[in-house]
C-alpha cells in the first residue's frame, strides 16, 4: 500500500478498524494515524469488533465485510444504532452486499488510499475540512 503524506485531515475522528488481514490492518491503521485519526483496533475477529462497537466512543468504522467466513453486518447494525458512520471494505464486488446495506460506502481493498481517507472524512463529522 503506497504511503500518503501525513496531515491532520482526520483529526478528532475516532475510527474503529476491523480487518482480518494483518498486514492490511496494520497499514490502514498507520495511514489513518498519520492523517490524525485516533485508531481503535485494529481487530480481526467478530467478537472483538462487536465488543468495541458497543463499548468505545467512535465517530466512524472501517469494517471488512468478511472476517474468516463471518460477516460484520451485526457490527454495522450496532454502530448504526449508535449513530456511528460505517465504511465497508471488501475484495468482493457490490453484488455481495445485501440490499439493507447497499447505501454504505465501500472501499475496495488494495485500491487508492486517498479514496479511503476521503470516505472516512465524509463519514466523520469531526474531521477537519
Amino acid at each position: 500500500m503506497p504511503a500518503i503524506p501525513a496531515s491532520d485531515d482526520l483529526a478528532h475522528c475516532r475510527v474503529l478498524v476491523v480487518e482480518d488481514e494483518y498486514f492490511l490492518a496494520d497499514d490502514v491503521a498507520r495511514i489513518l494515524s498519520a492523517r490524525g485519526a485516533e485508531v481503535v483496533g485494529p481487530v480481526g475477529t467478530l467478537s472483538e469488533a462487536e465488543e468495541l462497537a458497543r463499548s468505545r466512543p467512535l465517530d466512524a468504522a472501517l469494517l471488512d465485510i468478511n472476517l474468516k467466513g463471518e460477516f460484520t453486518y451485526r457490527v454495522a447494525d450496532i454502530l448504526r444504532d449508535r449513530n456511528v458512520s460505517v465504511v465497508f471494505t471488501t475484495g468482493y464486488g457490490p453484488c455481495f452486499i445485501p440490499p439493507p446495506y447497499a447505501h454504505v460506502p465501500v472501499w475496495k481493498k488494495h485500491t487508492e488510499v486517498r479514496d479511503l481517507v476521503a470516505l472516512l472524512r465524509a463519514a466523520c463529522p469531526m474531521a477537519r475540512a
